[in-house]
């Protein structure tokens, strides 16, 4: 009867049971120690008598006694009810929990059970698992201060609410009494038991010093080395597996614990809560009758600790180290031995994980010592990362395992536990039936289910197994297990093979699980960042972030709170994880953009322009002269950096290269892992790294300053960025990342205003430059358009200018600007363009308004030459109108030679020619007489692609957002033709500049009014599409009344005006020849073409020829 009782005892779900309550102890104790998450019971004044009331008189409270303590909680017993409700509810499971262990250790000593690790295992390893597990829940239930307040007020709102003290409060009560000193009253509670437990943990004397051996010791064995015995390669590796009572009288029991004691200072509860288990032993034993004697022991063993044991832990993770180092290069080259070797690969992360938490449970509590630094490890890196390399390997070849391990169960397991049975004298019908079903279980196991992809469930098999320990464990068992050592030997190891068929990640759980490591966050971020600066460690510094990984192994499933998706473990391991990675990202991408500098620099040493200096040295040594002085330090040459000596002299683009491949293995750990079901993908986080720097590194290149105007040369910065891109390319041979669409990435937010970031592009730049810088000048005539060689050039002036327009503003300069910043940086530039063309018109409207009844008169009368005498003399603003129309002359002109310098770098040609094709054909086939509104949509293609329209459109889109103050169209359109009248008669006023000569050279004028002709015709064209008339009649009218007016310049033979007429009349010319609406033979029919011929022969005439 009594066996039967043990084995209703599950003990598997009472252990599962016994975390869960562990966990919900430990959550309790963080709630009501944060200030933060308390209840607002705790915290409102009006609740603070009736707290300390419950205090002071608890477990025997009053409420009629107390009633004016505890009125405030009378007038909110329901929330006090409802709010306290759960906490209340996981102290009844607590004392459920020790009313079951009470029932249960009952039970095994009056069944008389005994336990020994090396026969019983699993019985054995979950009666102490038990045992520490309930003094860890007493003790946490001990750490909670606020527990006889929350269970106080709940039974006063409970009576309150039903008139009654709550059922489970008395007991509650004396179990809080019971446990203020909680050590005190697990001693006194295990007294009876001290037999089982003596037994139990006197079972480690054999396996617990094994754990705790030196470094020396594991190297003498030659511990989990494969090379040590290449014979023994292949052989399978076999798995043969206190309390204060017995100190006084057991040898062995003193050893095992002073062995304890020695092992170091702090032991785990549960998360980061810890016990000085020196402190603890010696406060015990102090207040024990009869064990003062012992004390002295407990003082000599922390001293022992605190001198050696940071130094012996500090040789074992430097031994462990190299063994998973080889472990891991010998498994990755013959991962069948993962097969034999399986359990060397469970007892290394088995060790490593202790030595891990070893060092962080104590780096976090460092005692006073004269070693400090043994508490810290700087190469921890590679120790994580080879227990990962293990735990990948492991992963990626299951099959291996699984088939050599079934073939090993069926074949060997299955026939000598079948040879066990039978040699047997007594065995019981029950205990038969069970061993019998071992037999058969692995006997049936064959590869064609393995090949057939079914997926094993050994658990059954395992679940009797415990079953039968505890059948044949118990004192007056007819089959005993001690008596048969060899059936358990057999069935623990067949119990371990079946682990490898179907458990293998909860076994890694077991052995390898560093999820504790979360609630370190402090210590684990300074292991980083000792192992980040050591230069050695770089390529295993990835293993810090994939660690993050086992975080969700610490969550217990039976505590919702924590599986929340907003649970703080879970923001504390994204944390860590994406923390680290940034760092590993941001070191990678440092070294990389110091490679890509230095190489950028070696390739700006190879420019066109560094030529003519060597080829000044060239030529003036061939002509023999004078040699530079003894003191001048001859210029190197590019290439010389490449020359060496010695192969031992190492550069420092050596030692970037050398640090990138440390990096950059590092990556190589695994291409992506999860944490708390967020999928993380490191290489990703050094693209993101890389896309930051590289976006701010292209603006510093780029040199702009906004106070002095000065910025790169375009070219200078294509060729910059090019050598930039060319080295990124190389970093693909390190790491398997996308570089080009890195490299795209980049390049197209730089053609945007703004990057993803929100920062300034060199397409902003650019455009406040070119705005702000060149056409600013060029608009006061300082900087000149020069048609001839397509591209503006300074004007000899006295005062020096900052910059050479010509460095920037010619045919290499803007089609760089155009490879620069694309399509869409044109389009940005061009808008803000636009914007200034806008506020010129609209100050040219205001002028034609002003003079708007002499313009129309004007405009009837402009053939008779005495009217338009009388008339030009009421004119104002003149001036005004040819300075603004030059203005937007030279924006026009500008744009124009950007537009045609992204048309000639073929940009779209390259990317998609299958588009510009079909965009070419739409365009030929469009005229401006079709539909106005298809016309403007096919030319805004064409123009974003770099073609030339007859029509801007974004110059008509411009114009038809200006804000006409709800004009008519008519009006619109008068004013339009009136401006244009403007325009005519006021051309013989640029006879009186100085500056209006044309000059042969630049094919333009000296104040860029040459720049006329671009302006009428594209406004014109712009302004009468946007009204829907005929821009070619009405530009024929332009022409009459500016070839009228020009023509009375030659009546005027004594006037100022005739100073400069030649080149006016060039104008006119430039005009019709620029125009796509106006031909040659309708100049001549109002405009002698004798007259332009003599012109321009009069204009040449000037130009000074000079030999270079």
């Amino acid at each position: 009867l009594q066996r039967h009782l043990l084995i209703k005892k599950s003990w598997t779900c009472l252990c599962d049971c016994a975390f869960w309550v562990l966990h919900t102890c430990f959550l309790l104790f963080q709630v009501f120690t944060d200030s933060k998450r308390r209840p607002s019971y705790f915290t409102e004044k009006s609740n603070e008598s009736a707290v300390k009331y419950i205090n002071r008189k608890f477990p025997n409270i009053d409420i009629r006694g107390g009633s004016q303590h505890l009125s405030s909680i009378q007038k909110q017993k329901s929330a006090v009810l409802e709010g306290l409700h759960s906490y209340y509810e996981s102290f009844i499971d607590v004392m459920e929990f020790r009313d079951n262990v009470y029932e249960l250790l009952n039970t095994i000593d009056a069944c008389q059970c005994f336990f020994d690790i090396a026969v019983n295992f699993d019985l054995t390893k979950n009666y102490l698992d038990l045992i520490v597990t309930y003094a860890s829940v007493f003790y946490m239930l001990s750490r909670i201060d606020d527990k006889k307040a929350i269970v106080g007020l709940y039974n006063c709102a409970y009576e309150f609410s039903n008139g009654n003290s709550d059922p489970s409060f008395p007991r509650l009560g004396q179990m809080f009494i019971e446990y203020d000193h909680p050590w005190k009253k697990l001693s006194e509670e295990f007294g009876p038991h001290t037999k089982s437990v003596t037994g139990a943990l006197l079972s480690l004397r054999m396996l617990y010093p094994r754990r705790n051996l030196s470094a020396d010791q594991w190297r003498s064995a030659q511990l989990l080395s494969l090379l040590a015995s290449p014979a023994a390669m292949l052989s399978p590796t076999l798995n043969e597996c206190t309390l204060h009572f017995s100190l006084n009288t057991n040898a062995d029991s003193q050893n095992l614990w002073k062995t304890a004691l020695r092992s170091g200072l702090y032991l785990t509860v549960i998360r980061d809560e810890v016990l000085n288990i020196h402190k603890l032993s010696e406060d015990f034993f102090d207040g024990l009758k009869g064990y003062s004697k012992r004390i002295p022991d407990i003082k000599e063993c922390k001293d022992y600790v605190i001198t050696n044991c940071g130094a012996l832990r500090r040789e074992k993770r430097n031994f462990l180290r190299n063994a998973l180092k080889e472990l891991t290069k010998v498994l990755e080259d013959e991962p069948a031995l993962l097969g034999p070797k399986a359990l060397y690969v469970f007892m290394a992360l088995s060790f490593s994980r202790d030595e891990v938490l070893w060092l962080v449970r104590h780096a976090e509590n460092i005692p006073k010592t004269k070693t400090p630094e043994d508490y810290a490890d700087s190469q921890l890196a590679e120790l994580l990362y080879h227990m990962e390399k293990l735990r990948t390997l492991l992963a990626q070849h299951r099959y291996v395992i699984q088939r050599y391990h079934l073939q090993y169960l069926s074949q060997y397991d299955a026939l000598v536990l079948n040879d066990i049975i039978q040699g047997m004298y007594v065995c019981p019908e029950e205990e038969s039936v069970l061993m019998s079903s071992f037999v058969s279980t692995l006997s049936a196991m064959s590869l064609k289910h393995l090949d057939a992809g079914e997926e094993f469930d050994l658990k059954a098999f395992r679940l009797d197994w415990l079953r039968l320990q505890a059948y044949t464990s118990t004192g007056k068992a007819p089959l005993a297990l001690k008596d048969y050592p060899d059936l358990a030997k057999v069935m623990n190891m067949a119990q371990f093979h079946t682990r490898m068929m179907d458990s293998v990640n909860e076994l890694l759980c077991e052995t390898a699980d560093l999820s504790i490591l979360c609630f370190h966050a402090r210590v684990f971020e300074k292991l980083f960042s000792q192992s980040s600066e050591d230069v050695s460690m770089q390529r295993y510094l990835t293993a810090f972030p994939v660690i993050c990984s086992h975080f969700s192994q610490c969550l217990h499933p039976l505590c919702p709170e924590e599986v929340s998706t907003v649970s703080p473990a879970q923001n504390q391991s994204l944390k860590l994880c994406v923390s680290f990675l940034e760092e590993i990202s941001r070191q990678t991408c440092t070294v990389v953009l110091e490679i890509c500098a230095e190489q950028c620099n070696l390739h700006e040493k190879l420019l066109p322009k560094h030529s003519a200096e060597t080829i000044s040295t060239a030529r003036n040594k061939k002509l023999k002269k004078s040699l530079p002085k003894k003191g001048d330090v001859p210029k190197e040459k590019p290439g010389t950096e490449s020359l060496r000596k010695d192969r031992a002299i190492v550069t420092n683009l050596d030692k970037m290269h050398q640090a990138l491949t440390e990096l950059c293995a590092s990556y190589s750990i695994c291409a992506d892992f999860t944490v708390f079901k967020h999928i993380i993908v490191p290489a990703e986080f050094l693209l993101s790294q890389l896309e930051i720097r590289l976006n701010k590194v292209i603006v510093q290149m780029a040199n702009y300053n906004q106070s002095t105007h000065e910025i790169a040369r375009p070219s200078d910065l294509l060729a910059g960025i090019q050598a930039y891109v060319t080295s990124l390319h190389s970093l693909s041979c390190y790491i398997n990342i996308d570089v080009t669409r890195l490299v795209k990435n980049v390049l197209l937010q730089q053609t945007q205003p703004l990057d993803s970031y929100g920062s300034q592009t060199i397409t902003t730049l650019y455009t406040n430059w070119f705005l702000e810088g060149l056409l600013r000048q060029a608009s006061s005539a300082l900087i000149v358009h020069c048609p001839t060689t397509q591209c503006f050039v300074n004007q000899n002036t006295e005062n020096e200018q900052s910059f050479h327009a010509e460095e920037y503003a010619d045919i290499c300069g803007l089609r760089s600007l155009a490879e620069l910043i694309g399509p869409y940086g044109l389009k940005f530039l061009n808008e803000n363009l636009m914007w200034h063309i806008i506020s010129q018109v609209g100050e040219l409207k205001k002028l034609v308004s002003d003079n708007m009844d002499v313009l129309v008169q004007m405009r009837a009368n402009f053939e008779n030459p005495d009217a338009m005498s009388d008339l030009q003399k009421k004119l104002t603003g003149c001036e005004n109108v040819l300075k603004r129309m030059t203005i937007i002359g030279v924006i026009l002109s500008f744009r124009s030679m950007v537009q045609e310098a992204l048309g000639e770098v073929n940009i779209m040609d390259r990317h998609c020619p299958f588009i510009m094709r079909p965009i070419k054909c739409l365009k030929d086939l469009i005229s401006p007489e079709g539909d106005i509104k298809v016309t403007l949509s096919v030319y805004e293609m064409a123009s974003a692609a770099g073609l030339p329209c007859e029509i801007d459109p974004a110059l008509v889109s411009a114009i038809a957002n200006m804000q006409t103050d709800n004009s008519s169209i008519e009006d619109e359109f008068k004013i339009t033709c009136l401006l244009l009248v403007f325009i005519a008669v006021s051309l013989p006023t640029l006879c009186l500049d100085p500056n209006s000569f044309y000059s042969r050279a630049q094919g333009g004028h000296q104040n860029n009014i040459h720049c006329l002709a671009t302006a009428v015709n594209h406004i014109a064209a712009a302004m009468f599409t946007v009204q829907r008339k005929n821009t070619r009649i009405q530009l024929q009218e332009f022409l009459k009344v500016a070839s009228s007016i020009l023509l009375q310049l030659g009546q005027n033979v004594e006037r100022m005006e005739i100073k400069n007429r030649d080149s006016i009349y060039v104008i006119l010319h430039m005009i019709v020849e620029q125009s796509p609406f106006l031909s040659q033979d309708m100049l001549e029919t109002c405009f002698p073409y004798v007259l332009l011929r003599n012109a321009y022969r009069e204009v040449h005439k000037t130009f000074i020829h000079t030999m270079g």
